[in-house]
Formats: C-alpha cells, structure tokens, sequence
C-alpha cells in the first residue's frame, strides 16, 4: 500500500486523489499542494519502483531492513539519508513486537517504508490532518519524521508509564501478600516469577527500541555542519528528541534494575519458603526420635529384659516415650524454632 501526503497551508493531506486527478486532466493549471511524504505499507514491487524512480532512490527490502548492521541501518545513497529504526508494535497486548522502519530523506521529501502498522504512525497523521496540527508555518520531509519519531517516542512513554504502574502492583503483591497455607503462597509467588519474567522481557524489547531511535536521531543531528544546515526549528527538535530519548532509555535502566530485584526477591521468599518446610520436617524426625527409641528398646523381647516382667512396664514406657518427645519441642518452642 502506498499512501502519498502533501502539504497545503497549515495540515497534512492525502495526495493520491490530488495526483490522481491531475494525471487525468493534463490540461488542469492550478497548483497543486507538493508531495513531502510517501508511506510504503507492506509495499509491493511495483510501487517500491515507483517511488524509488520519482526520488532517483533504491527503496531497501524487508531483508534488508531487518539487518542489524549499523552500516546497513545508517547511510546514505544517492543523495538521501537511510535510516532505519526499531519501533515497538502492540505494546497494549501484552505481547509487543520490534518491527523496522525505514526513513528516507531525500532533499523535502521522506519515503517511509514498514511492513507493519504502528499505532504511532496513525496518532501522528489524526493530528497533522487537523488545522495547524503539526503547529509548523511549514513542512518539510525532514519536520515530518522528527513528528513521527516524536510520536514514537510519546508511544514508549506511555508504554514505560504502564509497566511501571505493573511492576509496583508485582512488588506489593510480592512484599505484601500474606495466605494462610505455605503451599497456596509458593504457587502465588511462582506466579508472579512468570509477571516478572513477561515485564523484564517486555522492558527489553522497550530498550532495544529506545536505542535505536537514540541512534537515528543522534546520526542525523550529527549531519548538521558536515552534509548539510539544519534548519534552527529542526536542531532544535532533534535536542529534544535526544533528551527525551536518553531520560527514558535511563528510565527503562532504573526498571530493568528494580525487576532484578523482584525476582532475587522472589526467589528468596520461594526458598525461605521451602527452608520453613524442610525446618518442620526437621524438628518433627528430631521430636520423635527418642520414642521410636524407647519403642524399638523395649521391643527387643529378650528373655533377661526385667521391664518385660513389670506390671505397670507399658504405662511406664509410654510416659517416657510421650516425655522424651514433650522436652525437644519445648526446648524447640523456647528457642524460638518453631
């Protein structure tokens, strides 16, 4: 699918029935708004040589976008500017994806080029299709991207903003939780190792994406001097966008670290957990060793065993067996082992 946008006054527009039409009617002589963004989605053959030939460009493959090379990210090709990024799909899900995107500059026109719909992409183009929604006197390709990397970024924000809220409901349940049965809160607690494991994974794939965007953002501020002079409002952009790019990469890192801990902490309460267990089954073998000993003495029947000959001989053997197995508990209650 490709979708063409231009420009007119103050918002963006779909160009393709502007084109369109203009291509039917060759005698029609009003200006027409100028093409500033071509959106190549999940792009066939023919509609990668049509843009690419428009541009004088070589629209890359879903192959080699998928590189993960810095060379093959980062460069530039006939007179434009490669970038392609890691951007984060279907975060509300559950399960998010990484997916590449490539932007091309070439000159006032960006080529967009995905095989997937991030929801980024759509929030950008709600608001740049309302009056002065991009809140620019003027657009270029360049304004563009710095928008949808700008929406990108907001998107992971949010994204870090809910998993943090996630991951303070994980500690208290951790921290908190109190169950009657010892069994009912070591299956609880493996529970939340699985919750654990799902957010670190999820952070990551968050990270990743946070580097890569640090890393197409720092690549084209670094243009500035050398290829080419960016436009004040556009270095500007670009600052912003590095910092915000850093404080939530940093964020994402102070994350990361507190889920670390939840799952030693997890972990630590499954063994203290299982220590409470093997400590019973301890103190229990200990309590009834001396009466088994008792027992099995007196159940030598030996034909020289005076005891064997007493009257009271039984009654007398279970109250050692029962004071023999009252003395360790006590002395266990006493000391606090139990």
């Amino acid at each position: 699918m490709l979708r063409i946008h231009a420009y007119d006054h103050d918002r963006l527009v779909a160009a393709d029935a502007v084109i369109a039409s203009a291509a039917a009617d060759a005698t029609s002589v009003a200006p027409q708004p100028p093409v500033i963004w071509y959106d190549l989605i999940n792009p066939t053959a023919k509609e990668e040589r049509d843009v690419g030939s428009r541009l004088g460009v070589t629209i890359p493959t879903q192959d080699e976008m998928e590189d993960i090379e810095l060379s093959s990210r980062l460069y530039q090709e006939d007179g434009a500017e490669f970038m392609t990024m890691t951007v984060l799909t279907r975060p509300d899900a559950g399960t998010p994806h990484k997916v590449p995107v490539t932007f091309i500059v070439k000159g006032q026109v960006l080529v967009t080029v995905r095989y997937s719909e991030p929801r980024p992409f759509d929030a950008f183009m709600a608001r740049a299709r309302k009056g002065n929604g991009l809140g620019l006197h003027s657009a270029t390709g360049e304004l563009i991207m710095t928008g949808l990397v700008e929406a990108i970024i907001d998107r992971m924000a949010d994204t870090l903003e809910r998993l943090g809220n996630d991951i303070d409901q994980i500690s208290r349940d951790i921290f908190a939780a109190k169950a009657s049965k010892v069994n009912k809160k070591t299956r609880d607690l493996q529970e939340l190792i699985r919750a654990i494991g799902q957010k670190g994974e999820f952070i990551t794939v968050v990270r990743e994406s946070l580097v890569s965007v640090s890393r197409v953002v720092a690549y084209y501020a670094a243009l500035d001097g050398v290829d080419r002079k960016l436009p004040k409002e556009m270095r500007q952009r670009l600052k912003l966008l590095q910092r915000d790019a850093t404080s939530l990469g940093d964020h994402s890192a102070f994350m990361s670290g507190k889920i670390n801990f939840l799952l030693d902490a997890t972990l630590g309460l499954i063994n203290l957990e299982q220590n409470q267990i093997i400590k019973i089954f301890s103190v229990a073998s200990v309590v009834f060793l001396p009466p088994t000993l008792v027992a099995s003495v007196y159940g030598m029947n030996f034909a020289n065993q005076p005891e064997l000959q007493w009257h009271y001989g039984y009654q007398l053997a279970l109250c050692l067996m029962i004071v023999s197995m009252a003395l360790p508990y006590l002395y266990f209650r006493r000391k606090g082992w139990l």
